[in-house]
């Protein structure tokens, strides 16, 4: 595994990490029916990767996921984990945010969280509100660093000012080489304030890790060169070459997809091999 400073926390995160969003199907089993479809085969899966060298695990409360990560991480060296979770917007108010971060404590299993995410803006409360509350939880030890989530390039300025004792230290989005909006501005301010970028749906729901028809044969071309790579390892290797802040952080749930992430590190695609995987994309993407 590599590894590569987490913004300016100093924590060297696995270059790639794990994510723990399944379905909205799961979510609402687990919420409403208290039920866990293939709990044993996600907490092997995490198991896997952290034994692997993979240290990032991205949870969020409403997931309905961090008992399943606070399973996974028992028994591993808690200050050798960076565990990252959610609250939700409805939460966000001064007392809720305090009380949400309990309950995702409880269900952690854990004595702090590494990094507490604005999981969406909620235009209905006050930035300043909210970070007063995390603020908080950060000056009691409670979680490490402050995060966001699904927010634009103004919204993080205003989250920054919102937050002038403790910096933001990532933005979770959406960033694969189908989506790539955030490299208009977002992306630039990032690297140049050294912001973690969270990439969630890495293989963009999956059409990715399929070789569309457009890019077929770049990837066929880019696969053979680097020993059989499979069109997953070949995105989520570009993603983690295209920025020094982006962490990719695919859905965790099999061990054998875990095996396969496993092989998007140790290698490099040159320049000219990412060029050519944009360009293809792009103009099958103009064609649709």
């Amino acid at each position: 595994m590599e590894y590569r400073e987490f913004g300016k926390t100093g924590f060297k995160a696995s270059v790639i990490g794990m994510g723990t969003y399944y379905d909205p199907s799961y979510i609402i089993l687990a919420r409403i029916f208290r039920l866990h479809p293939n709990k044993s085969l996600k907490v092997s899966a995490l198991r896997k990767g952290i034994e692997l060298g993979i240290n990032l695990i991205d949870t969020a409360e409403i997931y309905e996921t961090e008992g399943i990560v606070s399973e996974a991480i028992r028994g591993f060296k808690r200050d050798e984990l960076f565990i990252a979770t959610k609250v939700w917007p409805t939460h966000l108010r001064y007392h809720s945010v305090l009380k949400a971060a309990e309950r995702s404590l409880k269900r952690l299993g854990c004595s702090y969280i590494d990094l507490y995410q604005i999981h969406f803006p909620n235009p209905l409360v006050p930035l300043e509100e909210t970070m007063r509350a995390i603020n908080r939880l950060v000056d009691e030890g409670k979680i490490r660093y402050i995060g966001v989530s699904n927010f634009s390039l103004e919204q993080l300025k205003k989250a920054q000012e919102a937050s002038p004792k403790y910096e933001i230290v990532s933005n979770q989005v959406e960033y694969n080489l189908m989506e790539r909006r955030i490299e208009k501005d977002l992306l630039p301010y990032c690297e140049k304030n050294r912001i973690a970028i969270l990439a969630y749906r890495p293989l963009a729901h999956g059409k990715l890790a399929r070789s569309p028809e457009g890019i077929r044969m770049v990837m066929d071309e880019i696969s053979r060169k680097h020993g059989g790579k499979t069109p997953a390892q070949i995105v989520l290797n570009w993603l983690i070459n295209k920025s020094g802040v982006v962490f990719p952080i695919p859905r965790a749930s099999k061990v054998e997809r875990i095996v396969e992430n496993m092989g998007a590190v140790g290698w490099n695609m040159n320049n000219e091999e990412m060029e050519k995987l944009e360009k293809s994309l792009s103009e099958t993407l103009a064609k649709e």
